[in-house]
């Protein structure tokens, strides 16, 4: 029995890293294939050399940190002799995939939130200078890039006298890029009334500027809730590694019993709800300074 456990032990630290091989790049290996391909002092190597190592490099870029979720399923898989790992990990790309696009999502309307602001400080700046709103909008926004995919539409209203706190407006729609309907509203009533468009200008840049420094205070504060949530949600994983280096079959009682199969099941379902209960907490958080 200690024979398997030793066999299966061993297969799975192979399969761990032959896969962390796989996704981590193989840097020696790659330099090396680089240096062929790049007709360095070392070798030729194979006809079709240059053409495989290009290949590689474009695969690598499409293997994205949701993977890891797959190769991490393989390793309970060969010690539990089951494909339900394997499944569950499949699964996990799917969901980290997700999780990693809204982030990206987030990373961007934070940045277009930035440059609303760096929009904002040029313009009141180029209006200080003596220039008219329609020209002055025009030398910040090519500044700033504050419009984001809106900025030709906006741009054009500016240049051709058409409605550009209305189309301000639209392109507040933007995310992150909020900031703009503050915009659309100080236009008007500088345009309207004459009332001072820098002073306006000023005071929303600093508004924005104060929103966005207590967004990531908030985020610096709640980053050790979150990292507790998740380090909670990883200790059965440990406890499943422990009782597997014991000796004791744990995944063998979990994958191949029908009361392991329901623990398994029901809780997986209550780590799933409580990590997601946990993180919507402090997302409503976040929000709620938005």
């Amino acid at each position: 029995m200690s024979g398997m456990t030793e066999v299966s032990t061993g297969a799975a630290l192979v399969c761990l890293g032959t896969a962390a091989w796989l996704l981590g790049g193989g840097h020696a290996g790659a330099g090396r294939a680089r240096l062929l391909a790049g007709g360095g002092a070392v070798g030729s190597g194979p006809p079709g050399w240059p053409r495989m190592t290009r290949a590689w490099e474009r695969m690598r870029g499409r293997l994205r940190a949701e993977w890891w979720s797959l190769a991490v399923g393989l390793v309970p898989a060969v010690l539990g002799a089951s494909l339900l790992p394997v499944v569950a990990g499949a699964a996990g790309v799917l969901l980290l995939r997700r999780v990693r696009r809204a982030a990206g999502e987030r990373r961007a309307g934070e940045g277009r939130g930035d440059a609303v602001i760096a929009l904002c400080g040029a313009l009141a700046g180029e209006v200080r200078a003596g220039r008219q709103p329609g020209e002055a909008l025009l030398s910040a926004a090519r500044d700033s890039g504050g419009l984001g995919d809106m900025q030709a539409t906006v741009l054009a209203a500016a240049r051709f006298g058409g409605d550009v706190p209305k189309v301000l407006a639209e392109a507040a729609r933007q995310p992150g890029a909020e900031g703009l309907r503050g915009l659309a509203a100080c236009w008007r009533v500088a345009v309207d009334q004459g009332a001072g468009l820098a002073a306006g200008l000023d005071r929303l840049e600093a508004a924005l500027s104060a929103a966005r420094d207590q967004r990531a205070d908030l985020r610096a504060q709640l980053a050790g809730a979150r990292a507790t949530a998740v380090l909670l949600a990883g200790l059965p994983v440990v406890g499943l590694g422990l009782g597997t280096a014991l000796g004791a079959g744990p995944l063998h009682i979990l994958l191949h019993t029908p009361s392991g199969l329901v623990c398994l099941a029901v809780g997986g379902v209550l780590e799933g709800l409580g990590l997601w209960w946990a993180l919507r907490i402090m997302r409503g958080a976040e929000e709620e300074t938005a």
